[in-house]
């Protein structure tokens, strides 16, 4: 009982150093404005609070996303109180990590875990925000959450495999998702044009989601067919 199988000791040591020594690249376009806005949050942040209690705002500010989007269906102005979810899940989301770093306080495999859990819960309640509000057509909006959530899937399984924790795509990151609805938002507030094609009327939001969606799309089918060949190449038995 006492002795466990080397095959999964190894197994056990190799997903722990997959979550403690992955290489991070978040290089996005925001960077220069985010990186220093952070770092003055951690340099003023109040002792008591702590990088879980940021993880649950950024959690609620999901959850008054999805509210307030629902609410537009009775008042266009709900829109900014969507634009305030969107900051408050931006403030806690990005800054959870990097408190934590700040302090020296990592719990890496519990941080990794648990940021990763709420981040889905997160963009599943955006997306059915999405939905619910008068904005956005709900197959536009799954279909957006259905991209999202497999570019995760992308993102996990690539630094299972190779330790490289990728989560921007031509300078485009999370915080620049956030970013583009956040703006589209406040245009939609002034204008909601709609537009005539042959599966039905799309409004501005629409278009923004699967112009979006789209890109992530080619980029997961690119980067997945890419990451394959290569490890493939890699992993070639001696015989083939």
């Amino acid at each position: 009982m006492g002795n466990v199988p080397s095959g999964m000791g190894t197994m056990k040591r190799s997903r722990r150093e997959s979550v403690n020594n992955h290489k991070r690249i978040n290089d996005i376009l925001l960077g220069p404005l985010e990186r220093p806005a952070l770092q003055w949050f951690c340099h003023h942040m109040p002792t008591w609070v702590t990088p879980d209690i940021l993880t649950g705002i950024g959690l609620v500010g999901a959850a008054l996303m999805t509210l307030a989007y629902a609410l537009t269906t009775l008042d266009k102005n709900y829109l900014w109180l969507v634009n305030f979810g969107i900051f408050l899940n931006w403030f806690g989301d990005s800054l959870d990590g990097s408190l934590a770093r700040y302090r020296k306080v990592e719990r890496p495999r519990y941080g990794f875990f648990v940021d990763h859990i709420f981040d889905a819960i997160a963009q599943v309640l955006t997306f059915v925000g999405f939905a619910l509000s008068p904005y956005v057509r709900f197959d536009v909006a799954m279909f957006g959450l259905v991209v999202y959530l497999l570019m995760d899937v992308l993102v996990l399984a690539r630094m299972s495999v190779t330790s490289i924790f990728k989560i921007s795509y031509g300078k485009y990151g999370p915080t620049e998702a956030r970013a583009t609805i956040f703006l589209t938002n406040i245009l939609l507030y002034f204008w909601n044009p709609s537009f005539a094609t042959p599966l039905g009327p799309i409004m501005l939001m629409d278009v923004v989601l699967l112009l979006v969606a789209s890109s992530f799309t080619l980029i997961f089918l690119f980067s997945t067919i890419r990451l394959a060949r290569k490890l493939s190449a890699i992993d070639q038995h001696p015989g083939d």
